[in-house]
């Protein structure tokens, strides 16, 4: 297991070329100390751990691994069907042209809802997929505490755990300045 930068994690999640929509998602307090955990996960790409925290609110530091090469039976029901949100990894438009049309596919997403019953996630879902988003779906998140799953998924990846834990410390301890001078 290659411990890395958390957004080289999130660049392979986006270069992985699985279905966009297949992806799942658990979020919560980080067990011990400052930051959250999050494991995203697609029955093909895998499973990847990330651990994150806010060094300032432009600036995002942590880091992540894959912990698993796919999603098996013991490991699929940590993930959620439906979640308490839904979660999308977004990818800049890569020149002017790629901007207009993904923001005139938004539009006409928008229109289609506005005239038509839908769901808050239906919507959602049909912004990221005009969006082109890489990897979305649902995701069980409390920002306040950790939910079971996370606790059953750290558990599974008991390993991969104690080494980001142990890498994630060294982060923090190099970026967090404590106590007075």
């Amino acid at each position: 297991m290659r411990v890395r930068d958390w957004q080289d994690i999130i660049e392979d999640v986006m270069d992985s070329n699985a279905d966009p929509g297949g992806w799942r998602a658990v979020g919560g307090d980080r067990a011990g100390g400052i930051g959250e955990d999050m494991y995203i996960g697609h029955p093909s790409a895998g499973v990847y751990q990330l651990k994150t925290y806010a060094k300032n609110p432009m600036a995002v530091q942590g880091v992540g691994s894959q912990v698993a090469r796919k999603i098996d039976d013991d490991i699929d029901p940590l993930f959620p069907e439906q979640g308490t949100g839904v979660f999308g990894v977004q990818q800049g438009p890569e020149d002017e042209d790629d901007a207009k049309e993904k923001a005139q596919n938004l539009e006409t997403v928008l229109e289609t809802h506005a005239d038509a019953p839908t769901t808050p996630r239906a919507l959602v879902e049909d912004m990221l997929d005009a969006m082109d988003s890489p990897a979305y779906g649902p995701m069980e998140y409390d920002q306040y505490d950790r939910p079971d799953r996370m606790d059953d998924l750290t558990e599974t990846f008991e390993e991969a755990e104690q080494l980001l834990e142990a890498e994630f410390e060294d982060v923090i301890d190099e970026d967090v300045e404590r106590g007075f001078y």
